[in-house]
């Protein structure tokens, strides 16, 4: 059962939290969240390659109620937009993942559990009330990837995500410049770090410190250790995947055309554009650029899902304008619960919401599932058509 919260008078803007977060959490955590690949640079891209792109306004349109529903592998969500897989949710704040979890239910959205969640599969799926999606890694012990796919299909997971984008983990500066690691080491440096931020680790301490549920839960004896390569998953890998899950199969982390049609025909359900958000190949292009790419590849008809740079319900609305069937958020979310918690987080979504049906109506619609390109300034982007 979802429990009401009331939103945060603290924060009034995304920006607003990042602030917050970056003053309430320990360094090596809030770096965590916010960092990327390298130099970084292309997480700043994919947030300012969604700015670029342009909407045309409409006027002396009936746009007093507008509808936000959005189907997909058919069914019915209250928002056109889920919560990405993101990983020891956690260590941004003790109870993140339950959070998560009751403004899934709030809602009618789905919720991504990372392979690396601090709380177990089963538990996430009870939490949200069955609206749990998967997220795995392929590692090199397949046996432990195939125990969490019976587990899932024990549990009711109906939709998992595979993602693929990793196979090396590419340098991430400020994880070790901090000396940020899973399995954790503290030396001087993060203790220190730890006892400048006390109501963080109080409450850390107090509600259990973090670890990987879905690993802790093992009866394989894994141990989650971030490092570990995953270079050898390769087509065959799909295949095998492909064969063990009989629920909905999304392949997250897909930039390319002709890998997208080459999953698309080993019988993937959706894929998910997505350049990790900038966490992985820092040259790579913007996931945005790439989305009309893949969406002319494969046709209006199969399903896509983006990720990458979204930091508003403008952001949402370009990147359905752009080819996406459905949008998953990450980041922001981060930011929110690290600033002021639960509060922190509801407010974050009601302004979103708030922005995604605001931009609905002032480019002249009322229902989400209307959005084409045809709302793009065709100044900037005159051949696209979806």
């Amino acid at each position: 059962m979802s429990k009401k919260i009331k939103p945060s008078k603290k924060i009034h803007s995304l920006e607003d939290a990042r602030k917050l977060a970056k003053k309430r959490l320990p360094k090596m955590f809030f770096d965590f969240i916010d960092g990327a690949a390298g130099d970084e640079k292309l997480s700043e891209l994919n947030s300012s390659a969604l700015d670029q792109i342009r909407l045309e306004p409409k006027v002396l349109r009936n746009v007093e109620k507008r509808n936000l529903n959005k189907k997909i592998f058919g069914i019915d969500y209250d928002l056109p937009f889920g919560f990405a897989p993101m990983g020891m949710c956690n260590l941004t704040w003790p109870g993140a993942d339950r959070m998560l979890a009751n403004e899934s239910i709030i809602n009618n959205i789905p919720a991504c559990v990372s392979m690396a969640s601090t709380t177990s599969l089963e538990k996430m799926y009870e939490f949200t009330e069955g609206r749990s999606w998967l997220q795995l890694y392929i590692f090199q012990d397949e046996k432990f990837v195939m125990e969490l796919l019976d587990r899932a299909k024990k549990t009711g997971y109906k939709t998992l995500v595979l993602t693929v984008d990793v196979p090396i983990q590419f340098r991430r500066a400020k994880d070790d410049k901090n000396g940020f690691t899973v399995p954790f080491k503290i030396g001087p440096k993060q203790f220190f770090d730890f006892a400048t931020h006390p109501n963080w680790s109080i409450s850390t301490l107090l509600y259990g410190i973090p670890k990987p549920m879905n690993y802790e839960t093992s009866k394989s004896g894994n141990k989650f250790v971030r490092s570990e390569s995953r270079g050898s998953t390769d087509w065959e890998t799909l295949k095998r995947i492909r064969d063990a899950w009989t629920g909905k199969l999304v392949v997250k982390g897909v930039m390319s055309q002709e890998d997208s049609l080459k999953i698309k025909d080993e019988g993937a359900d959706a894929i998910q554009v997505s350049n990790h958000g900038g966490r992985q190949l820092e040259s790579a292009t913007s996931a945005i650029n790439a989305l009309p790419l893949i969406r002319e590849a494969l046709g209006k008809e199969f399903p896509l899902i983006f990720d990458s740079g979204i930091r508003s319900g403008g952001d949402i609305v370009r990147a359905l304008a752009f080819g996406a069937d459905y949008v998953m958020i990450g980041r922001p979310l981060m930011y929110a619960i690290g600033a002021d918690g639960a509060q922190g987080l509801r407010k974050i979504i009601e302004i979103i919401i708030g922005e995604l049906s605001t931009t609905l109506g002032l480019v002249g619609l009322t229902d989400i599932n209307e959005i084409t390109s045809d709302i793009v300034a065709q100044k900037f982007f005159k051949d696209m058509k979806y």
